[in-house]
């Protein structure tokens, strides 16, 4: 499979929604809402709201949160592939704020700013 790195940073191919969408499989879906439940406070996280595609992606289903996410908006509108090639990737008030919170999305987006 290859790597889909979302505007954020977040690897969606690694994501355990995304691959548990990939592969269609209903129980791996109920043990990545019950994640999002458990570790990431998200209350009404079912298996249908974590099915995605990937955030990347116009068609095809994506987690609930994608319709409300800033950045994702952000990127589509500027036509980027990531944030990590946007001119103002060091300055975002919007991206700075998220990547202070996930781990290994600033790293992801570092290496690929370094490598273009």
């Amino acid at each position: 499979m290859d790597r889909i790195v979302a505007y954020c940073g977040i690897v969606c191919s690694e994501c355990k929604g995304y691959i548990a969408t990939q592969a269609n499989d209903l129980a791996a879906l109920e043990a990545a809402a019950a994640e999002a439940r458990e570790q990431f406070g998200v209350a009404d996280a079912t298996a249908e709201s974590v099915r995605c595609d990937g955030c990347l992606s116009e068609e095809g289903v994506k987690i609930g949160y994608c319709a409300e996410c800033e950045i994702r908006a952000c990127g589509a509108e500027r036509g980027v592939a990531n944030c990590a090639y946007c001119v103002e990737y060091d300055t975002c008030g919007k991206l700075s704020g998220f990547l202070a919170n996930v781990t290994g999305a600033r790293e992801t987006l570092d290496a690929i700013r370094a490598a273009r």
